[in-house]
């Protein structure tokens, strides 16, 4: 087995490239008064660079949703150990040794599976570019596949081993036959595909094109592995499906719903019984939902193409179709809000291009969506708000907002609540703080956690996961 690096080693790892003025603006609000005041300087301006070292890198577990309203998770355990063993045997990313299943203890439908990285790998003289997108991909235990692939040697052909470097500034030209940009280095693997297949002329090619055997991370592939009793997914995510607390035959409203994770985890809490409304503006991302619903056997989600933002209906003189938008107000029982954000907490992610424009033209959208949440929602009924970014604007001060423009509206305790507290900066009390939940993955960047004891499990995976935010509100 290769040894591991440190992953502070950034002449190997980089830290995420932001552009200057976004850099600047996240830099403001890690160091902002209230802040600093908690921390003292010196601590904000670590933990502001901790938190642009570890963004680059994948959190330390792989976390495994398991479809606990058909099969019993020690049944889905088992089968997945076989799957691992003989991918394996096939000498899969260049180590034979078993790769652990661990349990979360907090969380009963969900499986685990230790990262390791980054791992002592050569570099060859042969090379491919692949995209940022593909390069985060690999990062996580995915193939090189061949829409992902920028660059690759003139002669390259099936078979030969090749180094996979991800291109960080998306400057390499499709097609390139050697790039002098800025890139990472992923690790080494075997070409399934040749040159010219990969960028034949005569429509898309798909498929993988090159198979990682030397990962610099180490993370089992899992590429239709048991798809109906399995989904990947973000520890974070999964929480926010336990906290909005989904009972059976309730009415729910998934508001931005693709491509369908938190939506068939909210029915397979239900077990599948009641009705999970799911919005989604753009139609392939509604038949992706429909077909991950289809593969976990959850007929209870009506999967709709609809803007969120137009769903309460004005005109009442008309029966409505309950289960097509818009609706009458106060129809729902619980509604889940995963608003579209600027996912400044995904991980791995070598850059981000978004300009200062671009990340500041989120938080209007967001009201938008939750004005429209809170009139859709049943007086006694429940409120998830959730995103995966880092910022204020988008987080802690629009709950701020929301109690200040809707007195209905009540912060409520959440469960399990496995993240921090919410961060400083936004004038909500403590109190307010206590009951929001950020992941913040900088908070962890650095520390060793070796065991796999339940204590060492819990902080490790709910500490090294996405940076990510929820809070719960209930309408009196």
């Amino acid at each position: 087995m290769r040894g591991l690096m440190s992953p502070m080693d950034s002449s190997i790892f980089p830290r995420i490239a932001l552009r200057p003025e976004v850099q600047e603006y996240v830099h403001d609000v890690y160091t902002n008064k209230e802040l600093v005041s908690e921390l003292g300087q010196e601590e904000a301006e670590r933990v502001f660079e901790s938190l642009l070292c570890c963004l680059s890198h994948p959190p330390s577990f792989t976390c495994l949703r398991a479809s606990t309203h058909l099969y019993r998770l020690q049944d889905i355990q088992h089968r997945l150990e076989q799957h691992l063993t003989q991918q394996q045997v096939g000498g899969c990313h260049g180590n034979s040794d078993p790769t652990p299943i661990l349990r979360h203890p907090l969380l009963p439908d969900v499986l685990l599976l230790p990262v390791s990285g980054p791992r002592d790998v050569s570099v060859l003289s042969s090379e491919v570019i692949v995209g940022a997108q593909c390069g985060s991909a690999v990062l996580r235990g995915a193939h090189v596949f061949a829409p992902g692939v920028l660059g690759a040697p003139k002669f390259m052909k099936a078979g030969d081993v090749v180094s996979v470097f991800s291109d960080v500034d998306g400057r390499c030209t499709r097609g390139a036959k050697e790039f002098q940009g800025k890139k990472v280095f992923l690790g080494n693997g075997v070409c399934v595909m040749d040159r010219a297949e990969i960028f034949c002329t005569e429509g898309p090619v798909r498929g993988v094109a090159i198979r990682m055997e030397e990962a610099l991370y180490r993370s089992p592939s899992f590429d239709g592995v048991l798809p109906n009793e399995l989904f990947l997914q973000n520890l974070p995510s999964i929480v926010v499906g336990h906290v909005l607390e989904p009972r059976p035959g309730e009415r729910i409203l998934d508001m931005c719903a693709a491509p369908g994770g938190k939506t068939t985890h909210i029915a397979s809490l239900m077990g599948n019984k009641g009705v999970v409304v799911a919005l989604e503006k753009i139609k392939s991302k509604v038949e992706k939902i429909r077909q991950n619903a289809a593969a976990l056997q959850l007929d209870c989600i009506k999967a709709v193409c609809y803007n969120s933002i137009r769903a309460v209906r004005s005109d009442l003189t008309h029966e409505p179709d309950t289960d097509a938008p818009p609706f009458q107000e106060e129809s729902f029982d619980r509604i889940l809000l995963d608003a579209p954000c600027s996912g400044l907490g995904q991980r791995p992610n070598m850059a981000i291009t978004w300009s200062l424009k671009e990340l500041c033209s989120y938080p209007p959208l967001q009201r938008k969506l939750f004005t429209t949440a809170v009139r859709l929602l049943k007086k006694g009924g429940v409120l998830v708000y959730s995103t995966c970014t880092v910022t204020l604007a988008e987080n802690e001060e629009q709950v701020a907002w929301a109690l200040k423009t809707f007195p209905c509206l009540t912060l409520e305790p959440q469960e399990p609540h496995l993240g921090s507290q919410g961060m400083a900066g936004a004038a909500l009390t403590h109190d307010q703080r206590r009951l929001l939940q950020r992941f913040r993955p900088e908070l962890a960047w650095g520390r060793s956690c070796d065991g796999y004891t339940a204590e060492d499990l819990q902080l490790k995976a709910s500490t090294d996961t996405i940076g990510f935010f929820i809070a719960k509100f209930s309408k009196r």
